[in-house]
C-alpha cells in the first residue's frame, strides 16, 4: 500500500492527490471564468471530497485564480494549503514569459498574499528561472521572502536536478512542480533525485491531453481490469511511481473532479505499473 498524506518541510502533512486551480478562469488562464458561481462551488467540493492541497499562480487569471479560492474558501479550513507560484508574466492571454527579478518576485508575493487573503504563503513556487536574470538573485529573494515569514515552504517548477542542488545552496526546497504523466517522462531523473532527498514532486499536466481517456490501448485495458476509468488509472500510476508523488489534476467540471478525486482509492499492481511504464 502507498502512503496516501506526505510530510512536507516542518511538518505540513497533506493529502497527495490535490487540485489544480487554473481552471478557475477564462480560456486560456485569462481573465474570469464564464460561470463564476460554478467555479466557486468547484472549488468547495474539491476541498469537500478530503483535497487539502490546492495549486494556483500569480499568472492564472492573471490573479484571478487567487482571487476565486479566497472567495470560496476564505476563511479557510485548517489544515487546507494553498501553493502559489510567481515568475512568470502573462502580456497576452497566449504568451507565458519567465520574469525573475527580484523586485518583481517580491511584488508578486505581496500581491498573491492579498488576493489570498494570507498572512503567508505555506508553499510558493518560483514558476519559471528566468534566464535573463542570474539564478542566484531568484534564488536569493525567495530566501529573503522566506526569513521575513511572507513565504513560509520554497519550491521550483520546471528545474533540472542540477537547478535544484544550486537552489538548495541558497534557499530550502521543499518541492519540484515539472510536467510529468505516464507518456510524458522526460524528468525521470527528476522524480528520481526528489524520491531520494524527500521532495515532493508535483506533476503539471498529471493526465496528457486525450491520450489517457482514450477507450482502447493500455490504459483501457488495466483500467477494466481495476474497475475504474483511464484517467483514474493515470493518476493512480503517479501515485504508485513514487510516495512523494502529488498529483494535482485540474478541471472546470464538478464531474471530472469527482472523478479525478476517484484515482485515490484505486491500487495497481506492480505488473499493471510496468505495463503502463511502458508507454513513457
Amino acid at each position: 500500500m502507498t502512503p496516501r498524506t506526505i510530510i512536507i518541510g516542518d511538518g505540513l502533512e497533506i493529502n497527495r492527490l490535490g487540485f489544480g486551480a487554473m481552471h478557475l478562469t477564462g480560456p486560456h488562464s485569462w481573465g474570469p471564468p464564464a460561470d463564476e458561481e460554478a467555479a466557486l462551488a468547484l472549488a468547495r467540493r474539491a476541498v469537500e471530497l478530503g483535497v487539502n492541497h490546492i495549486d494556483t499562480a500569480d499568472s492564472y487569471g492573471p490573479g484571478t485564480s487567487e482571487e476565486m479560492l479566497a472567495r470560496a474558501l476564505h476563511p479557510y479550513p485548517d489544515g487546507l494549503l494553498i501553493g502559489t507560484k510567481a515568475g512568470q508574466s502573462r502580456p497576452s492571454p497566449r504568451e507565458w514569459l519567465p520574469l525573475g527579478r527580484p523586485e518583481y518576485l517580491r511584488q508578486q508575493v505581496e500581491l498573491s498574499l492579498r488576493r489570498l487573503r494570507l498572512p503567508a504563503i505555506d508553499l510558493f513556487w518560483l514558476h519559471r528561472i528566468d534566464p535573463q536574470v542570474p539564478a542566484a538573485d531568484q534564488f536569493g529573494v525567495l530566501a529573503r521572502l522566506r526569513a521575513e515569514g511572507k513565504v513560509r515552504h520554497v519550491g521550483l517548477s520546471q528545474v533540472s536536478v542540477a537547478e535544484i542542488e544550486a537552489a538548495r545552496e541558497t534557499v530550502e526546497i521543499v518541492g519540484v512542480q515539472n510536467r510529468y504523466n505516464v507518456r510524458a517522462r522526460t524528468d525521470e531523473d527528476v522524480v528520481d533525485y526528489c524520491t531520494r532527498e524527500g521532495l515532493m514532486f508535483v506533476p503539471w499536466e498529471p493526465v496528457a491531453s486525450g491520450a489517457h481517456a482514450a477507450r482502447t490501448g493500455p490504459l483501457a485495458e488495466v483500467a477494466a481490469e481495476v474497475g475504474a476509468t483511464p484517467v483514474q488509472v493515470s493518476l493512480a500510476w503517479l501515485l504508485h511511481r513514487s510516495p512523494i508523488m502529488c498529483p494535482i489534476p485540474g478541471t472546470s467540471s464538478i464531474a471530472h473532479l469527482e472523478e479525478n478525486m476517484g484515482a485515490a482509492e484505486v491500487r495497481l499492481s506492480d505488473e499493471q505499473f510496468g505495463r503502463l511504464a511502458k508507454l513513457g
